[in-house]
């Protein structure tokens, strides 16, 4: 019986070990929506932006990923207004966040997150969303606190 079990670990180890989406990969690309970013001078920036909706999309997030072209985002929806609090555990690529209030304004950015990191990187007041853009894209574009965002989430279509 002894001799079944451990032939039987030994079989199923292969797929114990398998690629596993934020352990050990990145997760499949997700649904994509565009979203927009309006700044002071009126300058509009369209963003196709992956909608990370769920505990298990936000969790994994950006993690594991090598790559993100400039227009690209991820965005975090949290449901209702709240503090947002983020970490670059795995995630290999330098990223702006971009914490955006329930009327659509942008409430905080926060520029070049270093890749790896474990420090928190927190909204600093209650908001709707967290977008997430390649590192650098903010100075890049110009964007700015108060800044309007346009997404159905929003109410801002």
């Amino acid at each position: 019986m002894k001799r079944r079990l451990l032939l039987l670990a030994l079989l199923l180890a292969p797929l114990a070990a398998q690629a596993q989406p934020g352990v050990n990969q990145p997760q499949p690309k997700l649904r994509t929506e565009d979203l927009v970013i309006v700044g002071r001078d009126g300058t509009r920036h369209v963003f196709h932006t992956e909608m990370a909706l769920g505990p298990n999309e936000q969790t994994v997030g950006m993690m594991f990923r090598t790559s993100m072209a400039p227009d690209d985002a991820m965005l975090f929806d949290w449901g209702a207004p709240r503090e947002s609090a983020m970490w670059m555990r795995n995630t290999l690529i330098p990223l702006d966040m971009i914490f955006i209030s329930a009327d659509g304004r942008v409430h905080r950015i926060h520029e070049r997150a270093v890749p790896q990191s474990l420090a928190t990187i927190d909204s600093r007041g209650p908001v709707r969303a967290t977008l997430e853009v390649q590192g650098g894209t903010a100075e890049r574009l110009n964007l700015r606190v108060g800044d309007r965002v346009i997404h159905p989430l929003f109410g801002t279509n």
